[in-house]
């Protein structure tokens, strides 16, 4: 084989030349993305305490329950909404690699090889075989910043789907705390219930004996009764409201409809007495909601490029280059080589071209109106939730006297309805104050904890990950 011609030493050079050429450093038409003023109050319209926002605290640290901590972390486990966030970002990733690979020169390998017979005027069979090999370079070459463009657009993408993996990822803590909460809360209302209901047979007895007795009327009994139903009526809501939360949980922890373990009571969860929230700036920079629509707009932005450089014309370089065989001749026959270009542009189109560009404008422009909705609600959010927490632990202060002047009127009531002193009315009345002032009670107290989990929520915190399982998130 050491006799084989060869292709010429200068036509490989250019061949090879072509499989590493660099990306040209022609000119990106359309616009280069800028991050659009926003408007940030320096404060909150509430006033809050000073010191570093909650939301940079991991919410394992925030939340004190053990069992809260267990179940939110079997959460990002198990959950399945937050494994398909992480499949878009291998998606993402992966179509920001196919999207990458069009600036680099394409190199394809084709080799064959063929046996024929032929007669020859003798009537004699010849055979001929042939073998060949050969390399074909495809390159176009980026003179307007098409494939540029085209790449800052699927890395934008990648990060903005990054930053949704982050807004299922706090909503996916928040959900399981807040349910959580909601859980207690119930079991709370459960207990108050099932306690007046019991409360109330015990009172539905002793008039009763009274009706029997001929010392008040058949109207004492029913209304007696009319209680009694009362909370046996919400002993069965609140079942069948905790059932329905035990599965909306298990939901959540990738499981099937089951029970949920329980740890701290609902008065047992802690609750600092001031929450400071930070600087209004520091929204912006930490919503992944926020990030995740700037960075599609950033996205957007470059498909106007990618929009405008089809107006011209596309210029590509091909290259061929190889050698056949003929082995009937125990050697090398030929060599070959190839080299092209091509030029291709839009004559008469009708301005379509114009047009697309014209639909990405208009585009960038819904997703800029989108990206400002997405700051203004943020803000709302926790403006919201600032005035939550505050107002929801003030009027838990003021349930809890309500309970202890309802449960003293109700028990001196019922002294005196015995001592015939007042009618059952008074009685009804004031028993039936005390049970709406304890269920208000429990479901205030449940609000305002779920305010602050709202809150951290809103800020921007609970999608950090626990040390030991960083590893496991998107790269």
């Amino acid at each position: 084989m050491n006799n084989l011609p060869r292709v010429p030493a200068r036509g490989w050079l250019m061949i090879a030349s072509l499989t590493v050429l660099p990306v040209l450093g022609g000119c990106k038409v359309g616009p280069d993305y800028v991050q659009p003023p926003v408007p940030v109050h320096e404060t909150y319209r509430e006033t809050v305490p000073p010191g570093e926002s909650i939301a940079n605290l991991p919410w394992w640290e925030l939340f004190s329950d053990p069992v809260l901590q267990e179940l939110v972390q079997e959460a990002l486990d198990e959950n399945l909404d937050l494994k398909v966030a992480m499949a878009r970002i291998a998606e993402a990733r992966a179509q920001a690699g196919f999207t990458k690979a069009d600036l680099y020169p394409h190199v394809n390998i084709a080799a064959g090889a063929d046996l024929v017979e032929a007669r020859t005027s003798d009537g004699d069979n010849v055979p001929t075989r042939d073998v060949f090999l050969a390399a074909d370079v495809f390159y176009q070459v980026d003179l307007w910043g098409k494939l540029r463009r085209a790449n800052e657009a699927t890395a934008q993408e990648l990060l903005a789907t990054e930053e949704a993996y982050r807004v299922v990822t706090i909503t996916l803590v928040a959900d399981v705390a807040s349910l959580y909460l909601q859980l207690r809360d119930l079991d709370n209302r459960l207990d108050i219930s099932e306690r007046t209901l019991q409360a109330r047979e015990e009172s539905l007895e002793i008039i009763r004996v009274r009706f029997e007795a001929g010392v008040i009327s058949e109207v004492d009994v029913n209304q007696a009764e009319i209680q009694v139903f009362e909370a046996r009526a919400s002993v069965e809501s609140f079942r069948r409201l905790r059932v329905q939360t035990e599965n909306a949980i298990s939901v959540l922890l990738g499981r099937t409809p089951e029970s949920i373990e329980r740890g701290l009571t609902l008065a047992e969860q802690a609750a600092p007495p001031e929450i400071p929230v930070g600087l209004p700036s520091e929204l912006v920079q930490r919503r992944p909601d926020i990030l995740q629509a700037e960075r599609r707009l950033a996205a957007q932005t470059a498909r106007i490029g990618v929009a405008e450089a089809l107006k011209f014309p596309s210029f590509t370089l091909t290259g061929t280059a190889g050698v056949s065989s003929d082995l009937n001749d125990g050697g090398l026959t030929a060599g070959f080589l190839g080299l092209g270009a091509q030029l291709l542009g839009p004559l008469f189109n009708a301005g379509k071209n114009q047009r697309r560009v014209e639909i990405e404008q208009a585009r960038t422009e819904q997703l800029l109106n989108q990206y400002e909705q997405t700051i203004l609600t943020a803000f709302r959010e926790v403006e919201d939730a600032i005035v939550a927490t505050t107002t929801y632990r003030d009027e838990y202060e003021a349930r809890q006297r309500q309970v202890e002047s309802a449960t003293n009127a109700a028990d001196l009531s019922w002294v005196r309805y015995e001592g015939g002193m007042t009618s059952y009315l008074e009685v009804l009345d004031l028993q039936r104050s005390q049970f709406s002032a304890e269920l208000a009670a429990s479901q205030t107290l449940q609000l305002h904890l779920s305010s602050i989990v709202e809150l951290y929520k809103a800020l921007g915190g609970g999608w950090t990950v626990p040390p030991e399982l960083a590893s496991a998130g998107p790269d």
